[in-house]
């Protein structure tokens, strides 16, 4: 994949590492990986990914002995959002139970994403989740058969909560302002959501008659909030329970050797990191609307559609919008660069009806050409063998 010379705003909070001589990141590579350019996720590949890496199956689409599964439904969860949303790791690992809207008839859940989680910090954005994330959550969420619940049930039965230095207990939430009511010596204290960053989000409890719950979505097994970072130990972790599915399925009866077993190892074809979620999100929508603009622009001029897009914006501005970037040039620079030679006629030839078939088709192209996307591996396909 070509890579461009940007400026890193979009990565602002990125250190110099090893193998580095200029303070600037490739902007198509993703913020935690350094030596691999960015790729596309099909949604197949996706749920491929997340079934062996994140619930224990194997390639042949069976449950492994042995898998316990916890916290299995926390994990899926928040990786269907990251594909769903398109917000960052950090941005979607902050939300509080009370900033998400309850999965309803409408295909997409509006919600408000608080200013001290953006990068940058400077002001708050409104984000759209879709029905089957909102679901998801919900089943993690849920009172009696969700993992969140039964850690927190744990929690409190062990006094964590009640040892924890700093708690403040809100008492109250009101949606229509974005406030929170807190604890306070002369009564209730009114807290802007927007002024919240993650780690203050961390220490916001209520009571309820078990004891003192978390307002932060996404749990560790302890019970206490699971930290940005170790997001990546999860996608690291999974990537490698599906790189031993890969051997496993190549030498089901252990007769190769350590060598050859590490070589396939190393070539398994499906993997994935946060940020592949991100731009995967921005190219399925770069798809649907060149599609909504072809159609709403047929029968213009030249001179009419430029007029019209002075006016109402471009597919650039949107993607922006969607991804939460200050300037289009961002997302056209850093995401889906690649692309921006493309006619316009051709990506529509690659789209029919059906939203989703077109979508996954027009990438699958991209994919045979560049090389650049991950796709779901075939069944009948093993190591050595075609995709």
């Amino acid at each position: 994949m070509p890579t461009v010379q940007a400026d890193d705003s979009d990565e602002a909070d990125w250190r110099p590492g090893p193998g580095y001589t200029q303070q600037r990141r490739d902007p198509l590579r993703p913020a935690g990986p350094r030596r691999r350019q960015v790729k596309w996720l099909l949604r197949a590949a996706l749920e491929q990914w997340r079934n062996i890496g994140l619930r224990g199956f194997d390639f042949d689409g069976l449950r492994g002995d042995g898998w316990r599964g916890f916290n299995e439904d926390r994990d899926c969860a928040f990786v269907d959002g990251l594909y769903g949303t398109g917000l960052r790791v950090r941005e979607w690992a902050s939300v509080l139970d009370v900033e998400l809207p309850a999965s309803g008839g409408e295909r997409m859940g509006e919600a408000w994403l608080a200013a001290k989680c953006i990068k940058g910090g400077e002001e708050g954005r409104r984000y759209w989740i879709p029905r089957r994330v909102l679901q998801s959550v919900e089943g993690y969420a849920d009172p009696l058969e969700g993992s969140r619940a039964e850690v927190i049930r744990r929690a409190q039965r062990r006094g964590r909560y009640d040892r924890l230095r700093g708690v403040r207990i809100v008492t109250g939430h009101n949606p229509r302002t974005g406030e929170l009511y807190l604890e306070g010596g002369s009564g209730p204290v009114a807290l802007a959501l927007d002024v919240l960053s993650p780690d203050e989000r961390r220490v916001l409890f209520r009571r309820t008659p078990a004891g003192l719950e978390p307002l932060c979505m996404w749990l560790s097994v302890n019970g206490l909030p699971k930290k940005v970072h170790s997001w990546e130990d999860t996608f690291d972790d999974a990537n490698k329970r599906i790189a031993a599915a890969w051997v496993r399925r190549a030498d089901p009866h252990g007769r190769l050797s350590e060598e050859e077993r590490e070589r396939i190892r190393g070539e398994c074809p499906l993997w994935a990191t946060a940020h592949m979620c991100r731009h995967s999100f921005a190219l399925k929508w770069f798809s649907i609307l060149s599609l909504l603009e072809e159609r709403r622009l047929e029968g213009f001029t030249e001179e009419e559609i430029e007029d019209f897009r002075d006016q109402l914006g471009d597919i650039w501005l949107q993607l922006a919008i969607l991804l939460g970037h200050k300037h289009p040039d961002t997302t056209r620079d850093h995401y889906l660069e690649p692309f921006t030679g493309l006619q316009l006629s051709y990506l529509m030839s690659l789209l029919d009806d059906d939203e989703q078939a077109g979508v996954d088709s027009l990438v699958r192209i991209f994919a045979r050409h560049g090389g650049s996307t991950i796709m779901p591996v075939a069944a009948a396909a093993g190591p050595g063998g075609a995709l």
